[in-house]
């Protein structure tokens, strides 16, 4: 399986999109500090993650969700889970 996920930093509240095949191995990664695109935004939270059978969906969903397009449908998606965790 591939994930695409979707992380949000605890330090500035800003969403990271990442791919992998090991979903807890990146993850400990990213807690640990080993990936250096989030070592600065540590803490991280997984808000979620979507399982594809071949890699060039994955890729392909990643990619579209790093474009702006895919960004806004993102915080629309999770908007409503955003608002509980807040209030």
């Amino acid at each position: 399986m591939y994930y695409v996920y979707i992380l949000r930093s605890g330090k500035d509240q800003m969403f990271y999109t990442g791919m992998t095949g090991d979903l807890k191995r990146r993850m400990l990664e990213h807690r640990t500090g080993k990936v250096e695109s989030t070592r600065s935004r540590r803490p991280l939270e997984l808000l979620c993650y979507e399982a594809y059978t071949r890699k060039e969906e994955a890729e392909r969903r990643e990619k579209f969700l790093k474009s702006s397009d895919g960004k806004k449908d993102l915080k629309k998606r999770l908007k409503e889970s955003l608002e509980e965790e807040n209030g």
